[in-house]
């Protein structure tokens, strides 16, 4: 270690102890103890350019023990990213650049949202798997990256790590490599109040490369040439055990307590004194120490100016393509229709949609967590992607639908790629804290939840999902659509692909009838008029999704027979509707009508629109399909029955 070395890494120490007490509240003693391991990724190994932290070939950094953030941020501001010293003064402040966990889209350098422990190895398999995609389909001269993750013990106790090394291991991807801070120390107290694995032989029973490094938290050289090594290792990926000793070189170094914000002044200022810091200065940043960062974080620049040469010179429309996570020009007309009266399941219309883009979305890749044939996300006559096909373009993700939904999300924060990922609705649960980090990360990835109702039948409650529709539509930022058909459910498709940020599909198990009028426009709106009354204004509107808009048509018409003229609204995104003009939601749900809505699932949320509601407030039975529907009161006599009730309690 060079003089400069050890002043650099002491300052980071410094900086990772002033920030969390000037907000009197953060993580110290963990990114104290990664300060040297950092030091090498950013000054030695990583490959990238401060100057542009998009550069599409650059070296990812995955900080998966994301409380550390600290020590994310006093990197990024030293090399140059663009944080500056007053956003390290800010850390977890107001509207600040230096949230208490990294956040992708906010802070420039931080590739994804991390925090909730182990969703940052889960990101980073997605992040691996675009990158040898992208690598076999347009050449190492334009990919030819790396992904580097920072684990904590907590990361690695939670369940998402276990399906994430194993996906890894069994993909064989090469290019990821995962330091384990083994520092022994967990919020309650050591490690062994409640972990005992072994971790390393755990890593080699997944399949990977792993080296124990044991006592070299400190030596420069040695950890150097430790991930040196896992990056020549290219058929499987790496794992580096690394032990360090949280909080050093503090006073309270090995204690349990430094995991959180433990070291005030007296224990701040006699840390600095042990490194030959400034005891009284806060926030001390040596000219030279600065110097030095910048220019280390600039020594990717020459590579990255001969990648945009190359990447100029073989521009092609399908590099374009996913670059810029569109299609090929015209791509949404290849999209197939279907003709009024068909009979077909959501799901199935799904598959025909992928078929049909995906020679035209080249970016287009993923699959289904061992329900691929059953969900629609099977990409007919695309390979598997494995190592030995990393062209392949179908990802057997197997039953693990959280490493799934993480790497789904991987995949869309890497960029190149148009990521999906399918399981049934209920399953939907298992990855739902993936599914709230693509929305908080604007990830434009595609998540589709099959059996989307107690129609799913004989399988029984454990399979219908009730609650699980209103507690995706609880998620901030995420469309989730609901097609009524196979024409709506091209429409959502369309949608998710042109749109940003993340959705949802949710699909039918059962064949449903192609619907006369479903708009494709309409569903870009999020709801539409279906049908109308002949004359004049609705006596009531009825409001569909999914598999019950059928219902609200044959209700319209029984209620017809009544003298009740009855307007059947289409609603498959409530997301959109709510974006939609003010005037044109009225326009569609007129404030001063009846308004029944029609929904094979909890009735909570459809207040905001609608007057009535028909629904299931309960688990569901087993039983053939539609008998289930028929004795939960889902038939059109039932919704007409509603109708007629609520238009008589208005008057």
């Amino acid at each position: 270690m060079t003089d400069i070395e050890q002043r650099a890494i002491a300052t980071v120490r410094g900086l990772a102890m002033d920030m969390p007490h000037a907000a009197k509240s953060g993580h110290q003693g963990t990114a104290m103890a990664l300060a040297p391991v950092a030091h090498v990724l950013y000054g030695r190994v990583m490959r990238y350019d401060a100057a542009d932290p998009n550069w599409a070939d650059r070296d990812r950094l995955v900080l998966s023990c994301g409380h550390a953030s600290v020590l994310l941020y006093a990197y990024l501001y030293l090399s140059g990213h663009g944080l500056e010293l007053e956003d390290l003064r800010a850390f977890r402040q107001w509207d600040s650049a230096t949230p208490g966990h990294p956040e992708a889209g906010h802070t420039a350098g931080v590739e994804v949202t991390t925090g909730p422990l182990g969703q940052g190895l889960g990101n980073a398999v997605g992040l691996a798997i675009a990158e040898r995609y992208l690598r076999a389909r347009f050449g190492a001269e334009l990919f030819d990256h790396h992904t580097w993750v920072l684990a904590s013990d907590g990361d690695l106790m939670e369940g998402i790590s276990h399906e994430a090394s194993s996906l890894a291991g069994h993909l064989g991807l090469g290019r990821l490599n995962m330091i384990y801070d083994d520092n022994k120390i967990t919020i309650d107290g050591s490690t062994d109040l409640a972990f005992s694995d072994d971790t390393a032989k755990r890593f080699e029973a997944y399949g990977w490369h792993v080296e124990d490094l044991g006592e070299a938290g400190e030596d420069l050289d040695v950890i150097e040439a430790a991930l040196l090594r896992a990056k020549a290792v290219q058929d499987r990926p790496s794992l580096i055990l690394l032990r360090t000793h949280i909080g050093y070189p503090s006073p309270k170094t090995d204690d349990h307590t430094t995991h959180g914000y433990a070291l005030l002044d007296a224990d701040i200022a006699e840390t600095k004194r042990r490194m030959g810091m400034p005891a009284d200065e806060a926030f001390h940043v040596d000219a030279e120490v600065l110097g030095h960062y910048r220019e280390l974080g600039r020594r990717g620049g020459a590579e990255r100016t001969a990648w945009e040469a190359r990447f100029a010179a073989g521009r092609t429309p399908e590099l374009d393509a996913c670059m810029y996570g569109t299609g090929l020009p015209g791509w949404e007309d290849q999209l197939p229709t279907w003709s009024a009266g068909e009979k077909v399941a959501t799901r199935q219309a799904l598959e025909a949609v992928l078929a049909a883009a995906a020679p035209l979305l080249p970016g287009l890749i993923g699959g289904g967590a061992d329900l691929t044939g059953n969900t629609g996300t099977k990409l007919k006559g695309e390979a598997l992607h494995s190592a030995a096909n990393p062209g392949g373009r179908q990802i057997a993700f197997g039953v693990r639908e959280h490493a799934m939904a993480a790497a789904t999300v991987g995949m869309a924060r890497h960029g190149g790629v148009l990521p999906f990922g399918g399981t049934f609705l209920v399953f939907s649960d298992y990855g739902r804290p993936s599914v709230r980090m693509a929305a908080l990360s604007e990830a434009h990835a595609l998540f589709v939840w099959s059996h989307d109702s107690i129609g799913v039948g004989e399988d029984g409650p454990t399979h219908q999902p009730v609650e699980h529709v209103a507690a995706l539509r609880a998620i901030p930022g995420l469309k989730v659509f609901r097609p009524a058909d196979a024409n709506e459910t091209t429409a959502a498709f369309r949608e998710a692909v042109e749109g940003t940020g993340p959705s949802a599909l949710i699909l039918s198990r059962q064949a449903v009838p192609v619907l006369e009028g479903t708009d494709p426009d309409g569903v870009a709106q999020g709801a539409y008029v279906l049908s109308d009354t002949a004359h004049g204004e609705p006596d009531v509107v009825l409001v569909g999704t999914g598999s019950e808009l059928q219902l609200c048509v044959a209700a319209a018409k029984l209620l017809a027979a009544d003298g009740i003229g009855a307007r059947v609204v289409s609603m498959p995104c409530w997301e959109l509707f709510e974006d939609a003009d003010p005037d044109y939601q009225d326009d569609v749900l007129p404030v001063d009508v009846p308004i029944v809505a029609v929904e094979a699932g909890i009735t909570f949320g459809w207040e905001r629109w609608a007057d009535d509601v028909v629904g299931i407030d309960r688990f569901g039975a087993s039983a053939p399909g539609d008998e289930v529907m028929a004795r939960f009161g889902f038939t059109a006599e039932h919704v007409a029955e509603r109708a007629r009730e609520l238009i008589v309690a208005l008057s």
